[in-house]
């Protein structure tokens, strides 16, 4: 009866998933970032500031019947965050913005992805620096060990690599969007015809080729060498990879790192270090974020940013969480007696679940383990 690509969740999985949600807000509180709710409707320029065309396909749109103005339904609350940034907030200093709600896509990615991710957050605005990168790193890491999530290992790269290559050889838009699309696909053949149409000198056609096979564990190494040739936009951005790595590894000692230079996630959208986490098995990134300064320029200030995102239900489904083990339920009589609502209010206020019985309807499907019963003047809670 639902959309496809659209679900739902019931009782238990629902209780448990919301426990996940407050630990995770609970957590991204402790790291100092401040919870905010957008609204789930936008005018549409609004929901896709800063992105590209990268979530045009993504976004419902709608009429607005009031000032036949174009809405979107958000497909990504990153934008949203960076509205707020910039044009509600407005503080001189890093601002850290965290966030959970549902988002509706289009079209679903992946084999029986959904449309309406539960997405988590959290966005650090205002900070240039690779120790912003640094931190939003540790703590999406540390989201997904709160979720139960093990064996993670990161894809690292920097869409500012390709892009300096891009600037450096003086390509126009249709140039560069197809070498865009063959090397996401890493067709060497293809890339070879499109630079040598292109008559790329001093070397960039090789060197953009090249990408292709920039990735392992060991490219940051290399790299430099098969680079050498590039300007300084290009071995900057290297050299912040770099550094990220360095930090990342003194911070968070063998968590497993995968680098790829070809690897232009978000391109349109993304201005420097790109991320996603990865776990066995799972072909699709559990978590994925990076940098993107120039999001905030429709709303008067391109401030500095980088955040990472998540589907929250996912988490849940791909998470070894112990779930919480409860007391069982209790059964109150449909009485109206004083001392037994008394005694009710006394067992709630303790955390305890009751359940009072409506007349004539007996305890249904409650599965209540005990119940309240009457012993002399005073309502004591017995074994079924």
């Amino acid at each position: 009866m639902l959309p496809e690509g659209i679900d739902e969740i019931l009782p238990p999985e629902a209780l448990a998933l919301e426990e996940l949600r407050r630990e995770l807000l609970d957590l991204y509180h402790r790291w100092g970032y401040d919870l905010v709710v957008p609204p789930f409707i936008e005018y549409l320029e609004s929901l896709l500031s800063g992105t590209g065309s990268d979530l045009e396909l993504q976004t419902f749109k709608l009429t607005d019947q009031v000032t036949g103005r174009t809405l979107g339904i958000r497909a990504d609350i990153t934008p949203q965050a960076a509205r707020i940034d910039a044009h509600k907030l407005r503080h001189d200093g890093p601002t850290r913005l965290c966030y959970l709600g549902t988002v509706l896509n289009s079209r679903g990615e992946g084999l029986a992805a959904s449309r309406s991710p539960l997405q988590i957050g959290a966005e650090l605005y205002g900070y240039a620096g690779v120790e912003a990168e640094l931190e939003i790193l540790c703590l999406m890491l540390e989201s997904l060990q709160c979720a139960g999530i093990d064996d993670i290992y990161l894809d690292l790269g920097h869409v500012g690599i390709y892009r300096g290559l891009i600037q450096q050889a003086g390509l126009d838009d249709v140039q560069e969007q197809a070498l865009f699309e063959a090397l996401q696909r890493k067709a060497v053949p293809e890339l070879q015809v499109l630079v040598d149409g292109f008559e790329l000198r001093n070397g960039l056609g090789e060197m953009l080729i090249g990408l292709t096979e920039m990735s392992g564990d060991e490219v940051l190494e290399q790299a430099p060498e098969q680079l050498a040739g590039a300007g300084e936009a290009v071995l900057s951005a290297l050299e912040r990879l770099r550094r990220l790595a360095a930090l990342l590894g003194e911070r968070v000692p063998g968590i497993p790192v995968h680098y790829d230079l070809a690897e232009l996630r978000g391109y349109h959208y993304h201005t420097g270090v790109v991320f996603a986490a990865f776990i066995p098995g799972q072909g699709q990134e559990v978590a994925r974020g990076g940098r993107y300064d120039d999001i905030g320029r429709l709303f008067g200030r391109a401030r500095p940013a980088c955040g990472f995102s998540a589907d929250l239900k996912q988490l849940f489904r791909l998470g070894r969480r112990e779930r919480r083990t409860e007391q069982p339920a209790i059964l109150s009589p449909a009485a109206s007696d004083p001392l037994l609502m008394q005694k009710v209010r006394s067992l709630r206020t303790q955390g305890r679940r009751v359940i009072q019985s409506l007349p004539g309807a007996g305890a249904g499907e409650t599965e209540c383990g005990e119940m309240l019963v009457k012993q002399g003047e005073a309502w004591v809670v017995t074994v079924i």
